[in-house]
């Protein structure tokens, strides 16, 4: 394979990260039972960052073997409301519940990224942003989810930042790229120091 880089994921917004930074990729999404994993680290009682932690090395940890010799990025994001731990929603009522929950609140989102070569890994990062929502109306926050639910449904916490979500905000503290879903700054950094980009 002619590429530094293999990506275990099948998001969209990860890719164009990587892609406007100029680093050399290919994509193979990585097939496993997320869901699975969640499901035993709550029953231990596993922290959210730990938890995104898992996901992305599971990701990467699966296609690393059926590719000697390549690198291989493996990437997850969670939302952590008051220790719960928030998923993609499944209907337009959950994201609107999920929204009604969270304004006027603080939340975290936690973005792992783990390296793996020949089923080892190399480096691993779990960037954190903390957000406060405002207090946004019932009204407004059911036209929100009208208005957007084809693109938020892929999306924690059932917003997009990037996108009209950014309204629903008082206060973002910490990286953008980690409210995307890849701590970018750090992944460059490594990616520089072992010669796989131009630093």
């Amino acid at each position: 394979m002619n590429t530094h880089i293999l990506l275990a994921s099948g998001s969209e917004i990860r890719a164009q990260l990587l892609r406007q930074a100029h680093v050399d990729f290919q994509v193979e999404v990585a097939r496993v039972d997320e869901d699975a994993i969640k499901a035993a680290l709550r029953a231990e009682e596993a922290a959210p960052r730990d938890i995104a932690d898992a996901l992305a090395e599971a990701k990467a940890r699966k296609v690393s073997g059926r590719h000697p010799g390549v690198m291989v990025l493996g990437c997850d994001q969670v939302l952590d409301f008051e220790g719960r731990l928030l998923s993609k929603p499944q209907t337009p009522e959950q994201a609107l519940q999920q929204l009604m929950d969270m304004r006027g609140k603080r939340h975290m989102l936690l973005s792992a990224a783990v390296i793996y070569r020949d089923g080892q890994p190399l480096w691993r990062h779990v960037g954190q942003v903390r957000l406060v929502m405002r207090q946004a109306s019932d009204h407004y926050l059911e036209g929100y989810v009208a208005r957007n639910w084809d693109s938020i449904r892929h999306a924690v916490g059932g917003y997009k930042l990037e996108e009209e979500g950014v309204r629903l905000f008082t206060t973002i503290d910490g990286s953008y790229f980690n409210v995307l879903g890849l701590p970018m700054l750090e992944l460059m950094n490594y990616l520089g120091l072992q010669g796989i980009i131009e630093q």
